[in-house]
């Protein structure tokens, strides 16, 4: 197999300094452990002391990021939280599916979150992500990157401003602006009438996060307001996953994917596969490009694959996406006059590239290629996509 010279990216030096301040978070963790603990168990915040260091910490990995801890959420057990896309991890969604019938089936029951929040910034939620890949075993607590959803919590009690409000009772309209490409929310509560248009506000937000989580929230939400009366076709706020799942639907194609077909000067028919829409934001830590040709032998008259190397070809990307798991993702994919080129995006950290070559030499349909480049900004991809961006509505 021909490896081409592997680049590093211009911007390696601010990744060292971001890999210096999580490594400086996880060496004072010992020391600010119990107190956090602590602090949840009392329902009380911490000391200003470790608060202080917890802040300085996690600042210095970026500094838009916050932070937060409380329970450790327990896992969603719904069928349409199940992640379904073809990048699962295998054994992550056998776990998930026993959890569906027991909830307890699921390995380990951490009493403590510890969330990075890093709102709007894109940046700060990829050292975000750097920060939880890169967390010591703790069974006790878990380190998030982002807040999750958590729709048990849609049904609590909670205390504002003097205020208890039982959140399910609260009801939701949506509608997508498709000036924007976003979903505008509108949150109705009964007890609205009694509180302040900025405790409304607030309680409206609060309840869209926990329906979406942060992630999804950031992605899909361009208005959230508080509403006067009770919409006229109401939902649960529960919905809103499923809504933002077919606004991806209506942006890009099916489960995120768009099949392109066209002719290539000089080559003839070239089908394309690609991830779309896809933002930075879904796979934070996957910042090496690589991009793999792979020649195939058994062609039709327009020298795309048939019979034989179709199955092979399956088969070889089954493989690859088992051994990635989350620590890699294909993007995109081109097949054209007798070779397949793939684009897959890799964490760098995870010291999977090895294992992921050493699959590609063994195959049998000819010499396969292989260029690799740290491209944390998805440049590469940027361009491989260019000239299909009229087409897929961009």
């Amino acid at each position: 197999m021909a490896l081409f010279r592997r680049r590093r990216s211009a911007d390696s030096s601010d990744s060292t300094e971001s890999t210096a301040a999580v490594s400086a978070f996880w060496d004072a963790w010992p020391a600010v452990r119990s107190a956090l603990a602590e602090s949840v168990e009392s329902d009380a915040p911490a000391s200003a002391e470790v608060s202080d260091q917890v802040s300085a910490l996690v600042k210095a990995i970026h500094p838009d990021l916050d932070w937060e801890v409380g329970r450790a959420p327990q896992p969603q057990g719904g069928l349409e939280d199940l992640d379904l896309s073809p990048d699962v991890d295998p054994a992550k969604l056998l776990e998930q599916l026993a959890a569906l019938d027991d909830p307890s089936k699921i390995t380990g029951s951490p009493s403590y979150a510890l969330t990075l929040r890093p709102g709007a910034s894109e940046e700060a939620r990829i050292q975000s992500e750097r920060w939880s890949r890169s967390a010591p075993e703790d069974t006790e607590w878990r380190f998030l990157p982002v807040r999750p959803a958590d729709h048990e919590q849609l049904g609590s009690t909670v205390r504002w401003d003097d205020h208890e409000l039982d959140l399910s009772h609260v009801s939701v309209s949506m509608r997508v602006n498709q000036g924007t490409g976003k979903i505008e929310v509108g949150v109705y509560h009964p007890d609205n009438m009694f509180l302040s248009g900025e405790t409304r506000q607030a309680v409206a937000e609060h309840v869209t996060l926990l329906s979406l989580g942060e992630d999804e929230y950031v992605r899909w939400i361009g208005k959230v307001a508080s509403l006067d009366e009770r919409p006229l076709d109401p939902l649960p706020p529960t919905s809103m996953p499923a809504v933002a799942k077919q606004m991806g639907d209506l942006l890009g194609g099916t489960d995120g994917w768009v099949t392109l077909h066209g002719k290539l000067p000089l080559q003839g028919p070239v089908e394309i596969l690609l991830r779309h829409p896809v933002t930075r934001r879904d796979f934070p830590a996957l910042a090496l490009f690589v991009q793999v040709l792979v020649p195939y032998s058994d062609a039709d008259s327009d020298r795309l694959p048939q019979e034989n190397s179709v199955v092979a070809l399956a088969d070889l990307e089954a493989r690859l996406s088992g051994i990635l798991g989350e620590n890699g993702a294909l993007f995109m994919q081109q097949t054209v006059a007798g070779q397949r080129m793939y684009i897959y995006y890799l964490d760098p950290d995870s010291g999977v590239l090895p294992e992921f070559e050493n699959e590609l030499m063994g195959w049998p349909e000819g010499k396969v290629q292989l260029r690799t480049q740290l491209d944390p900004k998805w440049k590469q991809f940027g361009l491989a996509r260019r000239p299909y961006l009229r087409q897929i509505g961009r």
